[in-house]
């Protein structure tokens, strides 16, 4: 008996492999997964991927599928005493003459540390099954335990067409919308399918609210026209959550698209950043941080501009802050690039914490008390400024780093002015050499 009651989403989930959609590059008739659920020899599993890709389907197909017990759980209201509870009715051979049951556990990631310890002596010795599924990077969120005793199927976001074939599934099925006199056009079906970025849930809630919202025409039929399905979607869903391990996909993408100095990639992961809700001020953070590592001594101002950017967004908040955003971004990304003082200064912490680096020179010490310059402080220190242009050859590492380079210039960095005191350089060692 269905119960139409049920969200639409929760109807049209998938029975059977043959009626699961997407994922064919791990669910194809030749792949390891197909083989083992078919075959009822799964192992413990961690599925990942985003919101409304099929984990939660799978899991279904998989418990339609199993001849163990299936019992599922989610972390969110779940705690180890449901957990114990769980193992309990596996062992109960009264209950379960295999002794084992598969598990499924909804945004594993949610457990903590203790939660999911308290899962492990049970899967090392099978009596646990367990199907993991989360929509954060597993190698960070669970155990290593656990990851080491499961296999990890990464899931994709369904296509657009993937999730129209779903929808126009979900119109003819009794289980579905079959009982309504629908009409809609497959354009209209596409443009629901392609505003929910991948998540079908999203796209069949979508169908069903311009589906239930929308009286029927003289003709008998309910008509979802572009419109109609417009008002429904609203607006197109963000692809990611501004809390999960997506956000660092996407700060990744904006980092480097400025990097390599591509600034229509720069627009579009900033926009797809804002339109997640991203803090604006954490953008401007990330556009400061790469005008000084990445942009560097190539431009100068490059820094200037973004840190006057991030004082504006601070000041001046969503959504104007997005011009000021784009403009920072924009214009690092347009700059030449040198890294040459990142990678200097790094060098430089790198020798101070693993190598004898000596002691300051005694005529670049300070000397602010009497008596010091009698033990050698200050003591033969050039002053730049008494010099022609201003510089002066001396000593300035310790003994014991004489000739370490830190700084190599590239030749995106204007050298002019290092350039002149190398002419002065050379011309004081031939003098020398004269007399």
């Amino acid at each position: 008996m269905i119960d139409m009651n049920q969200p639409l989403a929760y109807r049209m989930m998938p029975k059977t492999l043959d009626d699961y959609v997407g994922q064919e590059d791990i669910l194809g008739k030749d792949k390891i997964l197909y083989r083992t659920i078919k075959a009822d020899r799964l192992s413990s599993i961690i599925l990942w991927g985003p919101p409304g890709c099929g984990k939660t389907s799978l899991a279904k197909v998989i418990s339609n599928t199993t001849k163990y017990k299936f019992i599922k759980l989610n972390a969110v209201t779940s705690g180890v005493g449901d957990i114990k509870e769980a193992i309990a009715e596996a062992e109960n051979l009264l209950m379960n003459p295999s002794g084992k049951c598969i598990l499924f556990i909804d945004e594993i990631h949610r457990f903590n540390k203790l939660q999911q310890d308290a899962l492990l002596p049970y899967v090392e010795k099978g009596t646990v099954i367990l199907i993991g599924a989360t929509t954060e990077n597993p190698y960070f969120e669970v155990n290593k335990a656990l990851i080491s005793r499961s296999m990890v199927f990464m899931l994709h976001q369904l296509t657009a067409d993937d999730i129209a074939s779903i929808l126009k599934k979900a119109l003819k099925a009794e289980e579905g919308l079959g009982s309504f006199d629908i009409k809609i056009e497959d354009s209209t079906i596409q443009k629901i399918a392609d505003s929910a970025n991948g998540d079908v849930r999203t796209a069949l809630n979508s169908l069903e609210v311009a589906a239930l919202t929308t009286q029927m025409s003289e003709d008998g039929f309910i008509h979802i026209t572009d419109e109609v399905a417009k008002e429904c979607v609203q607006t197109r869903k963000a692809m990611f959550d501004k809390n999960g391990d997506s956000h660092y996909d996407n700060i990744s993408a904006f980092i480097k698209s400025m990097r390599g100095s591509d600034p229509d990639a720069t627009a579009f992961y900033l926009a797809r950043a804002l339109n997640a809700g991203e803090d604006p001020v954490f953008m401007a953070r990330r556009i400061c941080i790469l005008a000084a590592e990445d942009v560097g001594l190539a431009n100068p101002q490059a820094l200037v501009v973004a840190n006057a950017a991030m004082q504006a967004v601070h000041m001046i908040g969503m959504p104007e802050a997005r011009i000021i955003l784009a403009e920072a971004a924009i214009y690092c990304a347009l700059s030449k690039k040198s890294n040459a003082s990142y990678l200097a200064i790094d060098a430089a912490i790198e020798d101070n914490r693993t190598k004898d680096t000596g002691t300051i020179p005694m005529h670049i010490r300070n000397a602010p008390a009497e008596g010091m310059a009698e033990q050698g402080y200050h003591v033969g220190y050039k002053y730049p400024h008494d010099f022609p242009k201003h510089w002066v050859e001396q000593q300035y590492l310790p003994d014991e780093m004489l000739g370490t380079k830190y700084f190599v210039p590239d030749e995106n960095i204007d050298l002019s002015n290092a350039q002149e005191k190398a002419e002065v350089k050379e011309t004081k060692k031939t003098t020398k050499k004269k007399k």
